[in-house]
């Protein structure tokens, strides 16, 4: 059998640091972990933790960006099952119901976000990713008539973050509770128009 070479050995080594990461960040808190702790949890030596990084904190936003990245990276299938906007919907909200609001990614998120308010780089790289979930769904948005594609986009991002920070306080608010309310933005203004009308016809 083949020894691994020193460059695998080295990838290797970063990915358990960044697993580990990943892990202390959810379990701990972000300024709760050290280099010290990260280095036990990867069972590494503590020295290649800035041999392979500049410092822990890029460590640490490499982590829960790679999380985020490998989330954004399921979008893009995700939507291509969809055949209407209320399908899409249906899909990226029922995708976040395996989320509690309690377990290791939700707190790596949640984590991260409050991190990113005093770390101005690592506000930038979440941003760059939350960008580009927007972008996606704009762009699929747009293409299926949907009004003001990128509004609407902004909106959906942000209420899927919020779905997700408060079922940690409210475990009962899965999809099913939340869709309904949310396709109404989804709705063509024509048809919002005709709705609007009907109910005002009957008063």
């Amino acid at each position: 059998m083949t020894a691994p070479t020193a460059a695998a050995r080295g990838r290797e080594v970063r990915q358990r640091l960044l697993r580990a990461a990943a892990e202390l960040i959810a379990e701990r808190g972000w300024t709760a972990v050290s280099t010290r702790i990260l280095a036990q949890r990867a069972g590494v030596a503590v020295g290649l933790v800035h041999y392979h990084f500049a410092s822990l904190q890029a460590l640490m936003t490499e982590a829960a960006i790679s999380a985020m990245r490998s989330l954004l990276d399921g979008l893009g299938p995700l939507l291509e099952r969809a055949e209407t906007p209320e399908d899409a919907l249906d899909l990226l909200l029922g995708s976040l119901d395996r989320y509690t609001g309690r377990d290791q990614t939700s707190l790596l998120f949640t984590e991260a976000y409050l991190a990113a308010t005093r770390d101005e780089n690592l506000r930038q790289a979440i941003g760059v990713v939350v960008a580009d979930l927007r972008g996606q769904l704009a762009e699929w948005l747009g293409r299926h008539g949907v009004d003001a594609p990128e509004q609407t986009a902004t909106v959906l991002a942000a209420a899927m973050d919020g779905l997700i920070l408060h079922r940690a306080l409210n475990p009962d608010l899965a999809a099913a509770a939340v869709t309904p309310v949310l396709r109404r933005i989804l709705a063509p203004v024509a048809g919002r128009r005709q709705a609007s009308q009907k109910a005002s016809g009957h008063r």
